[in-house]
């Protein structure tokens, strides 16, 4: 196995405990819930194929289901979010060629459109599990709450992350 996989099978692992033991028990001002497990989706490399995008999103919501008994609503929303991933990281970048590394990265896409792929996805992975776990319009104002504040509270540590994840080379260009 490559260094590569190995980190991101580490990574993912490390992601999981951290949401399931840590992330999942907070809520702040009950709307702010932080889903940063989905970083690992954020990160996988572009040339990554759909059908290991689409497996890879499956498993990664049916662990954080298990483990958090929420009946399959991560593992909707992650596959999709993994189906998602490809058409909205084009949107920012129309060619692949203009990537220099293969992997999404502040350093491969440039700050401000690495930072709006991941508002992107992170807004797309929120809208979907609150919609999903809502399954109504009922009370549109705390749906609204809870999916805008959950996308900025997750961002920001999702960009935490991202800072520790950076190689110290990378930070300097």
């Amino acid at each position: 196995m490559s260094k590569t996989v190995l980190q991101f099978i580490l990574l993912g692992f490390i992601l999981v405990l951290a949401q399931v033991i840590v992330f999942n028990h907070i809520c702040l001002f009950n709307v702010a819930v932080p889903l940063v497990f989905i970083y690992l989706l954020v990160r996988l490399p572009i040339t990554l194929s759909v059908n290991w995008m689409l497996t890879i999103g499956f498993f990664l919501g049916l662990i954080v289901d298990i483990f958090s008994d929420t009946y399959g609503m991560n593992t909707l929303a992650c596959t999709i979010e993994a189906m998602m991933r490809k058409p909205i990281l084009r949107l920012y970048v129309p060619r692949e060629e203009d990537l220099t590394r293969p992997e999404p990265s502040m350093y491969s896409l440039g700050t401000a459109t690495y930072l709006k792929y991941l508002l992107t996805l992170t807004l797309l992975y929120c809208s979907l599990i609150f919609l999903i776990e809502a399954f109504t319009f009922f009370n549109p104002v705390r749906l609204l709450l809870r999916i805008v504040f959950s996308t900025i509270l997750s961002m920001a540590l999702m960009i935490g992350i991202d800072s520790f994840m950076t190689p110290q080379s990378e930070k300097r260009l």
